[in-house]
């Protein structure tokens, strides 16, 4: 899959998680969040923020998904 761009819009991708981890994460199915990039010395990690201040850190970057301009009405801000 596809790693989004830094500073692009995303929203966190269920569909390849067990049923039984979707309350374990604290990202909303209909909210988009900022994606602030791969952490270097984590590979395959990432940061993202909410955008409004709260910054999630050391989730998949697999998990997320760029939004297009197509979708992006589709999902809240945070």
């Amino acid at each position: 899959m596809k790693m989004p761009r830094q500073y692009s819009l995303v929203k966190f991708n269920y569909d390849n998680l067990p049923v039984e981890y979707h309350d374990g994460y604290p990202f909303k199915k209909n909210k988009r969040y900022v994606f602030l990039g791969e952490i270097p010395n984590m590979k395959g990690h990432c940061i993202v923020s909410d955008g409004k201040g709260t910054l999630y850190t050391g989730y998949h970057n697999e998990n997320f998904v760029e939004l297009t301009n197509t979708n992006l009405d589709d999902y809240l801000p945070a």
